[in-house]
């Protein structure tokens, strides 16, 4: 089964195709080419809206499907891809700093969440006098990696308290796609494949 890390090297193998797509030099094999993932992207995005919504109208235990599918790493990625997730990203980031908090306590470490503003993310990390280097590089990723699972649609995530550079290396959706900050994905590729006219 696919993880979040899988399907964090298709999005980048995705974001590399958008790049060869907008080198093709004959502008009418681009827009082609341009037109014809727009037009998958639609249509998968179309029909599966349509399967929630069958899945809603079956009632309480529909709910309980969407909230399984919304939990499951490779579905909740997707549906966050389409603008289907049922829970926003503010609970979503809420979610998985809570979930981490207790690892990071272990380590001697507590974390705030200061604010989820159209998509920009600020936490907070309260280091104890004996966090060592390596420690904090530690909850640096542990950090990184929740959020960027929880939120790949998020526009920036910035941690407070830390030193470190990023040390995950992960890149939000919208970066990866090229799109300007806050567009959800469908349109980031709409507006990446969007036809333009010929010099």
């Amino acid at each position: 089964m696919a993880d979040s890390r899988d399907f964090r090297e298709d999005m980048q193998r995705i974001g590399g195709l958008v790049q060869e797509i907008e080198a093709i030099a004959d502008p009418a094999a681009r827009a082609a080419t341009k037109s014809l993932v727009q037009s998958l992207m639609d249509l998968h995005g179309a029909a599966l809206e349509k399967a929630l919504d069958i899945v809603v109208d079956a009632g309480e235990p529909g709910v309980g499907i969407i909230d399984r599918l919304g939990r499951d790493a490779l579905v909740s990625s997707v549906l966050i891809l389409y603008g289907l997730h049922p829970e926003d990203i503010g609970t979503r980031v809420v979610k998985a700093v809570d979930r981490v908090r207790p690892q990071l306590r272990k380590q001697g470490c507590e974390v705030e969440l200061l604010g989820v503003n159209d998509g920009a993310i600020r936490l907070r990390v309260e280091t104890g006098s004996h966090t060592c280097r390596s420690t904090a590089k530690t909850v640096q990723a542990t950090l990184e990696g929740a959020i960027y699972d929880a939120a790949p649609d998020m526009t920036s995530l910035v941690i407070e308290g830390l030193d470190e550079k990023p040390a995950s290396g992960f890149v939000a959706l919208d970066k990866l796609m090229g799109s300007p900050a806050g567009l959800p994905i469908p349109a980031v590729l709409s507006a990446a494949l969007e036809p333009q006219d010929a010099d």
